[in-house]
Order: C-alpha cells, then structure tokens, then sequence
C-alpha cells in the first residue's frame, strides 16, 4: 500500500510540475462553453459581412467609416477640437481611427495598432480591353504573392474606382449580385495539356495568360476589326460614361465572385477572399471601436496599403504615413511641434497586426511544429518574422514581449508563440520594421490562415475571435 501511494504522489508531484513549469499550446475549443461558442459564432458572423462589404482597399475604408460612426468617430477635419474620437483618412486608401483620452502629455507616446487592407489579386492594365479569335479579353497585370494557377476557371468580379478628366469620381462593382455577369479565366482542357503538364507550378500559367474573358457580341452584329471590343466599349459608356481612353485613370481590381462561407460541417471555419489581412484590421477596428469609451489612453488603429507589394508609395508603412497621423493629431490639438512629434513615435507601443501560416498536415514538413501556428489554437505572437537568418525582421525585445504576455494571460487571450516556417525554408515579412525605425517597440501578432494568399483563405473561427481579444488586451493593459 505504501508503495502505491509514495506512486501516486511522484505522479501527481509530476503532474504538478508539469502544470507549473511547461508551455503547453491549449484548443480554443476544448471545454468552452455554450455562451462562450456563440459569442464566437456571433463575432464572425459581423466579420464575414465586413469581407463581403470590403474586397479593395476603397471599399475597407468606405466600410470603416460607416461602421466608426455610430460610435462617435468623425472625421478630423469635420469635427470641434472638443472631440476625442477622429477619422483620418489618406487618398481613400489608408486611414486610422484615433481615441483621444489625455491631451496633456502627447509626448509619452500612442497604443498602436496597425495592418494592412490590401490583398493579392489582379488589376486591369491601362490599356486592358483586346479581342481575339471573336472574343473580347482584358488584359491584367496581377498584384502581390499569388500562385498564378489559382486564378483560372473560377468565377470573378471587378471592382473599380474610375476618375474621369471632368472631375467626376465613381466606383463599379460588377459580379456579386446574383443576377450580375461575372469574368473567369481560361484554361487548356485535360487532353491537350501534355506540354502544359511537364511546367513547374510557377509556368503553368504565365503572368500575361492572366486574362478576362469578358465577351463576344460584335458591335451591330457585324463582324469586323475591333467590333466586338467596341461593343464593349459602347456598353461601357452607355451605363457609366466611359472611353478606352479612361483606364488610363482607374483603379480596376479583379477578385474572386462570391461571399465569405462557412467552412465544414460544424462550421468552425470561415473561408474567404482577402483574410491577409483584413481578419487584423476587422478585429484591430472592432477593439479600438469597443475600447473606445472605457479607456484612459491614447489610442490608434492604423490602416496601410501597400503592403503586399513591399509597403512602398504613399499609403505604405514604408512612407511617413504613421508621421502624418501622428502629426495631424498633434497639430488638430495645437501641440504640433517637432520634438513632441519624435517623442511621441519613439515612446509609443505597436502591435504589427499580421497573418501567420498555419500548420496544415497536407504540407507540414515544411514547419517546426514546436514553434509554427496551430489553427483553433489562439492569435499568434511572432517575435521576429523574415527569412534567411531573420533578414528583414524586426525582432521585438524581451521585455516589450513580456508586457504583451501578461496583458494576453490577465484578459485570458488564448494566444500561442509562432514563427513563419522552418529556418531554412522560407519565410516572409511584416509591416513591423518600417515603423520600428521609429524606436516605438513593435511585435508581431494575427491570425493564423490555411492556403494564405490563395482566392479563398480559411481561418479558424475560435483563432479570429481570439485575435479581437488580443487587441483589446493590449489597449487595456499596455
């Protein structure tokens, strides 16, 4: 009897040890309860909304400033000095929602939330309309990391911004409604790829195969040079007032037809277009909107574009655009001097709010399990992205990281610790360096996705809903 006991306790010394001193990654399914799964359920239902409603980087800012304004955001240059909620946006592209709580020392810096709304798609050259073989085409030039072989034989809408010499401005969004056309792209059949088969992924599709069929109807049924292109055209200017001429100044983006689904029968997933990465601006805005009114700090949502091409031009992170917010807060309070604005940048805290691979066991040898995203496993902390040695990261220190543990573990955030692949594999790169450049502490922390950068990305319902907790977290305990 004394030998099983004296077992007994040397099991549970074990297990207590193990409770006390091991970092054990925990399902964000196991033992929730019912109140807890609809809460879930409830969060992703809005977000699928926001993914159907905003499927260009125009369309996410439209959406943002719809759904601040109940809440009291305005924006700054529409607004008393009085107020304390503000709207910037930049060139309709970029934005940031700013909570104003202390006016008095600016200088200690921001809680800062940042990603990107921008997504890999294809765009219509300027000059894209051609036909061929009596058919009528347009041409794309496709933007951001994709698999080019992805794109083909599925249904597609365009969504445009077009700003005539006039000076009128109007968008087009055509291939959602159900009773709307919609574009798809060709491929070879089956029988005649033999060639085509002996390709590397990277060639079976060539960039300039990337093409829209958009139709074949000659111009007054005659069949002549140009006639079914200009009858195009003239369908064109008929229903928006357009020329060929007028490509030239538009913004027109070719993404995938349809809406954000469900995925799988218990419906724990939600599949869609774009989840890299408005899945962090929508919980990044649902935080600081949520925040809003019971929080004594100042506090930023920031929007980038650009960062699937590098974070380059104007709106990027690899701009002054972070400068611009900050100084344009700075300046609406009448505290715009220079050392206040540097200050305020190198004191402030920012969370670089980005996607992360999921493990999926289709492909797993090419993550180090102990360190690589579990999907249904909480939001990801990445302490350093990049690739080849960490080139191109910004790796946040320590004790940054270990403020971010604690504020996670008080607000009971599942969250799990994650790299983007095994050392020599790969790798990739966030938005995080640009605005470390600052001084500011940055770390990385998203979602993580199933088939990243693909037409339809899956995210796990439970990781989304915990990625909306994180942010709330760090705006309540940093």
């Amino acid at each position: 009897m004394a030998t099983k006991a004296k077992s007994r306790k040397k099991v549970d010394t074990l297990k207590s040890l193990e409770e006390k001193l091991l970092f054990q990654k925990k399902s964000a399914w196991e033992g929730l309860k019912v109140k807890e799964e609809k809460e879930i359920i409830d969060f992703c239902e809005e977000y699928k909304s926001f993914l159907d409603s905003s499927k260009t980087e125009r369309e996410v800012i439209t959406t943002i400033e719809a759904l601040s304004k109940p809440y009291g955001f305005k924006e700054i240059q529409k607004t008393g000095k009085k107020s304390r909620k503000l709207l910037l946006k930049y060139d309709s592209v970029a934005a940031a929602l700013v909570v104003i709580n202390n006016t008095r020392n600016f200088a200690d810096g921001f809680l800062m939330n940042g990603a990107h709304i921008d997504s890999p798609r294809l765009d219509l050259k300027q000059n894209p309309l051609y036909e061929a073989e009596d058919m009528a085409y347009m041409k794309t030039h496709y933007y951001g990391g994709i698999k080019k072989y992805q794109w083909v034989t599925r249904p597609l809408a365009l969504h445009g911004f077009i700003a005539l010499e006039n000076g009128k401005r109007f968008s087009i969004t055509l291939g959602e409604d159900s009773g709307d056309p919609v574009f798809t792209i060709n491929d070879l059949l089956p029988h005649l790829a033999k060639n085509q088969n002996t390709k590397k992924a990277t060639t079976v599709i060539e960039g300039e195969q990337l093409n829209i069929l958009v139709g074949s109807i000659p111009y007054k049924f005659k069949s002549e040079k140009n006639a079914i292109k200009l009858a195009i055209l003239n369908k064109l200017n008929r229903e928006y007032g357009i020329k060929e001429e007028d490509f030239v100044s538009a913004e027109m983006q070719v993404v995938p037809a349809g809406s954000a689904r469900d995925v799988g029968f218990d419906r724990s997933f939600v599949g869609g277009y774009g989840q890299d990465d408005r899945v962090c601006a929508y919980c990044g805005m649902k935080a600081i909107l949520d925040m809003s009114g019971s929080s004594s700090k100042n506090l930023v949502m920031v929007f980038f574009d650009k960062e699937e091409i590098g974070s380059m031009g104007n709106s990027g992170a690899n701009s002054n655009l972070i400068e611009r917010i900050v100084n344009d807060v700075l300046q609406f309070y009448g505290k715009g001097d220079y050392n206040t604005l540097i200050q305020a940048l190198s004191n402030s805290k920012f969370l670089s709010s980005d996607v992360n691979a999921g493990i999926d066991p289709e492909w797993k040898e090419v993550n180090e399990p102990m360190n690589a995203a579990k999907i249904g496993y909480g939001v990801c902390l990445t302490k350093f992205t990049g690739s080849r040695g960490k080139s191109g990261s910004n790796e946040a220190h320590a004790e940054f990281v270990a403020d971010i543990r604690k504020a996670f573990n008080k607000d009971k955030v599942l969250w799990q610790t994650t790299e983007l692949g095994k050392v020599d594999q790969g790798g990739g790169g966030t938005i995080a360096y640009f605005l470390a450049q600052y001084g500011m502490d940055v770390v990385d922390c998203g979602t993580a996705l199933l088939s990243m950068h693909s037409p339809f990305e899956v995210a796990s319902k439970a990781d989304i809903f915990h990625t909306y907790k994180a942010y709330k977290a760090f705006y309540k305990y940093l």
